[in-house]
């Protein structure tokens, strides 16, 4: 099954950006997925191509019209995948989300712009917004990219080895705890003797331990 990424947008050249190199560009290459760029602005009918107009209610910025989105997004194959909108005002895309997506035929993700989206549109094509966190982008586009390399990275196959994903930050429902490599000694500072004692036991305790350091120092939130 190849995982298919279809994204509504204004830019389509900025993709598949940075997932077009490296393991996921090579994972593309074998046709293990595939994203295609739609143009929004191609479905408005008037000379100039207009795809935005002025809020209802008066207020700064513009708003992408529903007409226009509408068209554009009922022009991608009806089929299981999910609906996305890129939006700061979405529910937190996390780790379980991901897999969840992984795990499914691909999704259509709608690149918002300008002040947003329509709510007409949001609420009659079932668009599920999703945030990347609580600051404020551009566009969609970069939020895209972000969400698709998440996605991308656990599918299977993609990474080189298949146990790499399993103890990352969020998977566990903690944070990663801290990796060493050789030089044994760098500035002075010692690699943890523990992980050079050959003691797999004593080694998955210390980093379990160090995991749950690192998040009740960092992200106490995860722990409740």
């Amino acid at each position: 099954m190849t995982f298919r990424a279809t994204i509504l947008t204004l830019y389509p050249e900025m993709f598949p950006g940075h997932l077009g190199t490296s393991l996921a560009g090579k994972a593309a290459a074998r046709g293990e997925w595939s994203v295609e760029a739609v143009q929004i602005r191609d479905f408005a009918e008037d000379k100039h191509r207009t795809v935005d107009d002025t809020p209802a209610g008066g207020g700064a910025g513009m708003v992408l019209k529903p007409d226009i989105l509408a068209k554009a997004i009922d022009s991608v194959a009806t089929d299981s995948r999910p609906r996305l909108l890129m939006s700061p005002r979405g529910k937190p895309l996390t780790q379980a989300r991901v897999r969840e997506l992984a795990a499914g035929d691909g999704v259509v993700i709608v690149c918002g712009r300008f002040e947003g989206v329509d709510q007409r549109v949001i609420d009659g094509r079932q668009l599920e917004e999703v945030s990347i966190g609580d600051y404020i982008l551009s566009g969609g586009e970069p939020a895209a990219l972000i969400l698709l390399d998440a996605v991308v990275r656990i599918l299977p196959g993609v990474m080189g080895n298949v146990l790499s994903g399993t103890h990352e930050s969020f998977e566990t429902g903690m944070l990663e705890h801290p990796h060493y490599t050789r030089p044994p000694v760098f500035e002075g500072q010692e690699i943890p003797a523990v992980l050079t004692s050959g003691n797999h036991a004593a080694i998955e305790k210390w980093r379990q331990e160090q995991a749950l350091k690192l998040t009740r120092e960092r992200r106490p939130d995860l722990l409740d």
